[in-house]
């Protein structure tokens, strides 16, 4: 992935494709904030290095969401919102996962957060997160079909 030349200077996306030679998907900047695309099979990695780095350790998930991007392919989208108080930094990390058998692995052992953060995504968008302690519905009664806030589910609910 051929990155531009200011973002591939970057520290921390330097720091990251010294980890994996292909951490970082793509990058970009919005209102000063970067974003960095990791690859699904990567994030968890990704994660500890980022947790655990010296220079700049993100030790908070502010948090965790998904997107719906249907009808493209791959279809959903998993965002994490990073801080590191120490270097004062802010990160957005996205990885993007398919259509058939949506999951990604939990990383609620690094961040205690993301335990319900990661219940929410299940419930609301049906992606499982792989390692989770105890993934299970979270606004939702058990018996509720589907996930609402995928753009296929219907209006007016399956009931």
């Amino acid at each position: 992935m051929s990155l531009p030349p200011e973002l591939s200077e970057h520290a921390l996306v330097r720091a990251l494709q010294g980890m994996h030679p292909h951490a970082v998907a793509a990058a970009t900047v919005f209102r000063q904030q970067l974003i960095i695309e990791v690859p699904a099979s990567l994030l968890r990695t990704v994660c500890e290095c980022l947790r655990s780095h010296p220079d700049f350790p993100f030790e908070f998930l502010a948090d965790l969401t998904a997107v719906d991007r249907y009808p493209l392919e791959p279809r959903f989208e998993v965002v994490y919102q990073l801080l590191s108080l120490p270097a004062n930094q802010r990160l957005c990390l996205k990885a993007r996962i398919p259509r058939d058998n949506p999951r990604i692995d939990s990383v609620s052992s690094l961040w205690s957060a993301a335990n319900w953060l990661e219940r929410e995504v299940f419930d609301l968008f049906g992606i499982h997160f792989n390692g989770h302690p105890k993934l299970r519905r979270l606004l939702l009664p058990e018996d509720w079909e589907g996930h609402p806030l995928r753009k296929d589910y219907p209006v007016e609910g399956y009931r």
